[in-house]
């Protein structure tokens, strides 16, 4: 039910959303800002049984058709998910502290993604 949930909120948002091995949801999200600004990436989450009590760990990311993608320098690693797919070990310290939705776990991402240097 948890990724439902999730799901059903992103596409309230305006996502279409792809469902991944991995219980992965993924949605294509454009950067609004940054060194990335304009640019769309493929972003996959792990949703656990346990959204939204706790939030998706980490961010899977995917850029591989953009040559002048700027991916952080620290905490990356392949996928699970493939050629193409790269994860950032991100967590979100005080998700205990929020109304626990999609669009405050969105708010979070942007920013994550807007401070790659």
């Amino acid at each position: 039910m948890a990724r439902i949930d999730f799901i059903n909120q992103l596409k309230a948002l305006g996502f279409q959303t792809q469902e991944l091995n991995n219980s992965i949801v993924c949605i294509s999200f454009d950067i609004p800002i940054g060194v990335n600004k304009g640019k769309q990436a493929l972003l996959g989450f792990q949703v656990q049984d346990d959204f939204p009590m706790n939030c998706p760990a980490g961010l899977h990311f995917n850029a591989s058709d953009l040559s002048d993608w700027k991916e952080p320098k620290q905490n990356v690693s392949d996928s699970p998910l493939g050629p193409g797919w790269r994860y950032w070990s991100r967590r979100f310290p005080d998700w205990n502290r929020t109304d626990r939705t999609v669009k405050t776990f969105l708010a979070h991402v942007r920013n994550i993604l807007t401070r790659i240097e």
